[in-house]
């Protein structure tokens, strides 16, 4: 199971900030952009270049995302009644592939994506393999007992780097996780400020 070490990197180096708090990263290293221009001094970011870094960015978080499912999931939200923000990021957070990476069964959302695709995962004791699908309140979601010496599974879950949030409860010794309530931005722990409210400025004028 391959870990897209190189888009992950990629995604970092393309918006100057380490967002997954991963110690490898290369911004770690140095700030500026990748190619040979990535040192030239940068003028003022307009409005419009804020929003369009804020989407990238939470874009990027959650692997990557196309537009098309990322636009879904924005609609969706601002249909809700409430602070679309808020919405748009729990939304993310109940995505199956999420709630994985959340639970340290892997160490990546991108190895928790082909996780979930190879059918690893199942979710009230049957197998769902679509990383979108949306958990609800109180679902189990567990690793398959015959995955669970995987190499990956085994690594992710001595990970120091990240700790597990509080609106999932998780046994390591079962590799189960419970996903007691739907989180706020505030909830979410984030490596780097996410700003969900310039990513709602952006659809509302595109």
């Amino acid at each position: 199971m391959t870990k897209r070490t190189s888009a992950k990197y990629k995604i970092d180096r393309r918006m100057g900030e380490n967002i997954w708090g991963r110690p490898k990263s290369p911004v770690n290293r140095r700030e500026y952009g990748p190619g040979q221009h990535g040192q030239r001094r940068k003028g003022k970011m307009s409005d419009f270049g804020l929003q369009l870094r804020a989407k990238q960015k939470l874009k990027g978080y959650y692997g990557d995302l196309t537009e098309k499912q990322f636009r879904r999931i924005y609609a969706e939200a601002e249909r809700r009644r409430g602070d679309t923000g808020e919405l748009l990021i729990g939304l993310l957070e109940r995505r199956l592939d999420s709630v994985v990476y959340r639970a340290k069964f892997v160490p990546t959302i991108f190895a928790a994506r082909q996780f979930v695709n190879h059918g690893h995962v199942l979710v009230n004791g049957q197998r769902v393999n679509i990383p979108s699908y949306r958990v609800k309140e109180g679902d189990v979601v567990e690793v398959r007992d015959r995955s669970k010496q995987l190499a990956i599974v085994l690594e992710a879950a001595q990970l120091p780097e990240r700790d597990v949030p509080d609106y999932l409860e998780v046994d390591h010794s079962k590799m189960t996780a419970t996903f007691v309530r739907t989180p706020g931005l505030g909830d979410v722990p984030y490596a780097v400020q996410m700003e969900p409210n310039l990513v709602i400025e952006y659809y509302a004028q595109n």
